[in-house]
């Protein structure tokens, strides 16, 4: 099968099963104000997974964010090399919730493109993290968040990001204005 019959019969598949309101392993349907725009989903993305230490994350709203079979792929470095770790939005629920509710964690939108063609979109999606809200600086990246309009609402179908290193610096352009860089904690 060539590529493009591949990418045809994909999304008749994906027509012909279409996608309910709530989707499955949601136990209540979304926030019109988080899927209702892309800038809605894209603020709600970070609003849940933000708080101070003691405070439980917001995973059944979050749960409504995402289109069923959505993946995340987290670039690290290894020895020098990049290494892509592959993981759904609720095994990455799993592995970030204990020390997310133990120590805080704030990930803050600190610039952002977007780009949309027809029911598409993507948005590149600068970041800064954080313990607490206006505590030090632990880094920076960029989510790439892969966007899909049902005629309703949005669905995150995919997001990917990656962490700013010295080697890896974010372009100043792509922050934006009055968000000065500010120096990493110890």
């Amino acid at each position: 099968m060539t590529r493009l019959s591949h990418w045809i019969a994909l999304a008749c598949s994906l027509c012909a099963l279409g996608v309910p309101a709530t989707a499955a392993g949601q136990s209540s349907p979304a926030l019109a104000r988080d899927v209702g725009t892309i800038e809605g989903i894209v603020r709600a993305y970070y609003e849940v997974i933000s708080g101070p230490p003691g405070a439980p994350r917001e995973w059944g709203r979050d749960s409504t964010l995402y289109m069923p079979g959505a993946r995340f792929v987290a670039l690290k470095q290894r020895a020098g090399k990049p290494v892509a770790n592959l993981m759904t939005p609720e095994e990455f629920r799993r592995a970030v919730d204990r020390e997310f509710v133990a120590k805080g964690f704030f990930e803050t939108e600190i610039g952002h493109r977007i780009e949309r063609f027809g029911h598409v979109a993507q948005v590149r999606s600068v970041y800064e993290t954080r313990r607490t809200a206006d505590g030090p600086l632990l880094g920076r990246g960029v989510n790439y968040l892969l966007l899909y309009w049902d005629g309703t609402r949005w669905w995150i179908t995919g997001a990917v990001w990656d962490d700013e290193r010295p080697e890896n610096p974010l372009p100043d352009s792509w922050i934006e204005p009055g968000r000065a860089r500010a120096p990493r904690s110890p």
